[in-house]
């Protein structure tokens, strides 16, 4: 069943018809950049929404949540890796942190209020890749606004090149270093997630993060793809954006030692995957009629 969380008559037509065990919060916006220039979009999807999902939550009884959070909600890192504990909601640059910042709060007030609920909260750091078939990838409407997704569309030349921003920060060649996992390692982060919830009962409130507790750089992720698919990637330094910085990577421990979780797949592996997805769904999951109308306005 399909419907807008911020319709709540339609959203409780899909609580009164089904019955559940277990919410897996995903649905929200999720660029960086947009949410900076339409914050009311942002803050009216993704709080509205969280709001009435957890209203009609707690009228079916429905108070087992897992929610996708974002690493965005730390900030900038006084140190590394990034541990659980550390400050979050200060030094957000963007709405769209602000916005899981916000919905994190509100889980945890929740959880604090009523011992019924039990909530983890995952926070991801930067998922890339696709599911070995190939079948299921990352298809973002537009030009992308993560990494992964623009370095294979220019290596399948949907893009002419990618833009660097920034080559003068303090890492290993200039280039901001980000803490990439592996999106299998993410789906089973949250079956890690289930299990632990179902198990047990005295659970009130949990944090985890979930990344591979190193960082590559652009330069990195590049040349890796660039081993995976043979192909050439064009590159272009642009300036640096106000507000990115130089490293974030994370301390993923605590998810090991509460979950047993922790990453198996490597850069070559993201890569890898990333590449068949891209090769075997050049237009993504778009007919290539229907992409090259969506496509003028930016190649």
């Amino acid at each position: 069943m399909k419907c807008d969380l911020r319709n709540f008559d339609e959203l409780e037509k899909v609580f009164s018809e089904q019955n559940f065990e277990t919410i897996i919060h995903f649905a929200a916006l999720k660029s960086v950049s947009e949410s900076t220039t339409k914050p009311l979009e942002y803050y009216e999807n993704n709080i509205l929404g969280t709001l009435n999902l957890l209203k009609l939550a707690n009228k079916y009884g429905v108070k087992k949540f897992i929610f996708s959070s974002s690493a965005t909600v730390y900030g900038p890192p006084k140190e590394l890796p990034i541990k659980e504990t550390a400050q979050t909601g200060q030094g957000i640059t963007n709405p769209y942190g602000q916005t899981k910042f916000m919905m994190e709060q509100i889980l945890i007030d929740l959880a604090k209020a009523n011992p019924e609920w039990k909530i983890i909260i995952l926070r991801y750091f930067n998922p890339v890749g696709a599911h070995p078939s190939g079948r299921i990838g990352e298809d973002p409407l537009g030009v992308p606004n993560n990494l992964m997704p623009y370095i294979a569309q220019v290596a399948v030349k949907k893009l002419s090149y990618l833009k660097i921003y920034g080559d003068n920060y303090e890492t290993i060649d200039g280039t901001g270093v980000r803490d990439y996992i592996h999106i299998m390692d993410l789906a089973r982060g949250h079956l890690s997630a289930i299990e632990r919830i179902q198990k047990h009962e005295n659970l009130s409130y949990e944090i985890f993060n979930l990344g591979t507790g190193r960082g590559y750089s652009v330069r990195e992720m590049v040349a890796a793809f660039e081993k995976a698919s043979g192909k050439k990637v064009k590159t272009r330094v642009e300036p640096a954006r106000a507000g990115d910085l130089a490293k974030v990577y994370c301390d993923p421990t605590l998810a090991w030692e509460l979950m047993a979780w922790r990453a198996e797949h490597n850069i070559d592996e993201m890569c890898r995957d990333a590449w068949n997805w891209q090769q075997k769904n050049p237009y993504g999951y778009a007919k290539k009629s229907h992409f090259d109308e969506i496509e003028m306005g930016f190649m």
